[in-house]
C-alpha cells in the first residue's frame, strides 16, 4: 500500500489535466480503505498542475532506479 509523500508514476494519460503516462506525482493523502489516493502533480518550479483522486490502477510506485524525464506542459503556455 502506498503512503503519504510516496512518489508515484501515472499509468495512463489524463488529457483534461494535460498529464501523460509516466508523469511523476506525490501522494498527499491515502484513504483508510487503501483504495484511493490524492496525488499532486507539480512543475519543476512547484506550480501545481492537478491534485487528483486516483486508484492503484491509475498509478504505480516510483522505482528509484528510474530516470526522470522533462517535458513542457502545454496547458501552462496559454
Amino acid at each position: 500500500m502506498l503512503k503519504e509523500l510516496d512518489l508515484v508514476v501515472l499509468t495512463h494519460d489524463i488529457e483534461n489535466h494535460d498529464l501523460k503516462s509516466g508523469d511523476v506525482g506525490t501522494v498527499v493523502h491515502s484513504y483508510d480503505d487503501g483504495k484511493g489516493y490524492e496525488v499532486e502533480f507539480v512543475t519543476a518550479e512547484g506550480k501545481t498542475i492537478a491534485v487528483l483522486t486516483l486508484t492503484e490502477s491509475d498509478i504505480r510506485p516510483f522505482d528509484h532506479s528510474e530516470i526522470l524525464h522533462s517535458r513542457e506542459v502545454t496547458s501552462l503556455l496559454a
